[in-house]
């Protein structure tokens, strides 16, 4: 997909508590009039979008400081509506480091990134049944506090990318949890990283007295 040290301009969509991870779908509703032109510039040219968390909130007239990574996605499904705002499905390709940002006229801000920390194009191994075991266990204690209805029938039958992946993009952790799990290096570092944020979060919440803390 790039070329081994080449920097590459990617167009970033900057928003907290979105995560995309490599071979995982992320839905998104583009209503912003920057981010419409972000979508239609995509379409016109290689349908990438580069997904990345903000370090902080944004303030009129301040673009927010970003995370050093992020994940390239491809639109892989559009519905464009009749006022002009969007329906897309982002399918991830690869996770990069940001290199620099560029001074763009558009609406919507643009870096360039390096892909080369990251082989996210090869297959993870799957994880110890052990691993597995306990990630499943922590998610129904972890649901189960916060009230959630979970088809857990469905659940073991995932595999363990889409499993852990996909607990990562729903839980309702802070930003700087999220971004621990994007750039966990393995998925067995980021299923073990999920069990201990799950643990923690779920006991927090019993210490408040079942008062939400962390969304």
């Amino acid at each position: 997909m790039t070329v081994a040290g080449a920097a590459v301009r990617l167009s970033i969509f900057p928003l907290a508590g979105a995560l995309l991870f490599p071979r995982a779908l992320l839905p998104l509703h583009i209503f912003e009039p920057r981010y419409r032109a972000l979508v239609k510039d995509a379409l016109a040219r290689d349908r990438r979008i580069a997904m990345i968390q903000p370090r902080e909130p944004e303030r009129e007239g301040h673009p927010p400081a970003l995370y050093d990574i992020g994940c390239v996605g491809r639109i892989a499904h559009v519905e464009a509506l009749d006022d002009g705002r969007f329906n897309i499905v982002l399918e991830g390709q690869s996770r990069f480091r940001v290199a620099g940002e560029l001074d763009r006229p558009t609406l919507f801000r643009q870096i360039e990134a390096s892909f080369d920390d990251f082989d996210d194009d090869a297959e993870s191994e799957p994880l110890e049944l052990m691993i597995r075991a306990a990630l499943e266990q922590e998610s129904k204690r972890f649901a189960t506090a916060r009230g959630y209805v979970v088809d857990w029938d469905a659940v073991a039958r995932l595999d363990d990318e889409s499993l852990v992946n996909g607990i990562a993009q729903i839980a309702p952790f802070d930003v700087a949890a999220k971004q621990a799990l994007l750039e966990s290096p393995t998925i067995a570092e980021r299923a073990d990283l999920l069990i201990q944020f799950m643990q923690f979060f779920r006991m927090r919440d019993e210490d408040d007295d079942g008062r939400t803390t962390f969304q």
